[in-house]
């Protein structure tokens, strides 16, 4: 467990003041054994819901995007209208539940060698991660 002292740190670090609300945010996010995927209205959901406590939607929309601009957080786009973040920052593969709508860690093992047959004129690949898409098969087998 992180203590609120490193928290007060790490929302300095960002530029953000320490308030109650933003060490709540770094609590949810940091105070985790497992790596924790979220959209901000899920972020918003638990604190309400789970925790009976009030923090704006801006406020948690800022404390994220600055999160995520300082690499405590990776964004994980979907599609045009739909990020998640992700709490762990190394790269690797997901897959994405679009029946349950659930970001789920793809063991790196578990996908081959990724062969990139073109690349960008005057530019290197500095990293691969694949995003793979699963729903349930709802064809009927006779």
């Amino acid at each position: 467990m992180i203590k609120n002292y490193n928290y007060i740190e790490k929302l300095r670090e960002t530029g953000l003041r320490p308030t109650k609300q933003r060490i709540k945010i770094c609590e949810i996010l940091f105070n985790r054994e497992k790596t924790f995927h979220f959209t901000i209205n899920d972020l918003v959901k638990i604190i309400s819901e789970d925790l009976h406590q009030k923090i704006s939607l801006a406020t948690v929309y800022n404390t994220i995007h600055a999160f995520e601009k300082k690499g405590y957080l990776k964004e994980i786009s979907i599609n045009s209208n739909k990020s998640y973040f992700d709490t762990n920052t190394s790269i690797h593969h997901h897959f994405y539940d679009e029946d349950n709508h659930e970001l789920i860690d793809c063991n790196e093992n578990d996908i081959d060698f990724i062969n990139i047959n073109k690349n960008i004129t005057g530019k290197k690949i500095s990293s691969v991660e694949v995003l793979i898409k699963v729903a349930s098969d709802n064809q009927n087998h006779k």
